[in-house]
């Protein structure tokens, strides 16, 4: 896959139920109708510049904690944000957040961010607050959605 487009994957998932649906985004991303995407999915606490400057586009996931995105995702933010300011811009982002009750406030935590370094989301946030064949469907789609879209 020498030619291949870089999907990366940014995420905090330190629960079971974030954990399942890391992988439903990450099932989704390797769709066989999709070819030419290589996805790296780096936890948000180990994800750096050079990172995201090889990636084509990205996907984060995170839960919402006390009305906000993880602070494992905000310090992944807080690192790159500067280094990576104009080299990122118009490339696509995707979004999952998983919340008990409410994800509004972390889903527009990340859509400030992303706003910031000019990203483009290519699909509407998932705001998942059951775990259920919806959300799970849902997820690999947002998955082959973005690896489609910089395929």
């Amino acid at each position: 896959m020498a030619d291949a487009r870089t999907l990366l994957v940014v995420h905090h998932t330190p629960s079971p139920p974030t954990r399942e649906l890391l992988e439903k985004v990450l099932e989704g991303t390797a769709d066989p109708e999709i070819s030419g995407v290589r996805v790296r999915p780096v936890a948000a606490l180990a994800a750096t510049v050079p990172d995201v400057l090889a990636a084509d586009g990205f996907l984060f996931g995170t839960p919402a904690n006390f009305g906000y995105m993880s602070g494992a995702l905000k310090h992944f933010f807080d690192t790159v944000y500067y280094p990576v300011l104009g080299s990122v811009t118009g490339k696509p982002y995707g979004l999952w957040v998983h919340g008990n009750n409410d994800t509004a406030g972390a889903v527009a935590s990340v859509q400030r961010v992303a706003t910031g370094l000019e990203l483009e989301p290519a699909a509407a946030p998932l705001e998942i607050t059951a775990i259920d064949p919806s959300t799970r469907e849902a997820c690999y789609e947002l998955g082959a959605v973005l690896a489609a879209t910089i395929a």
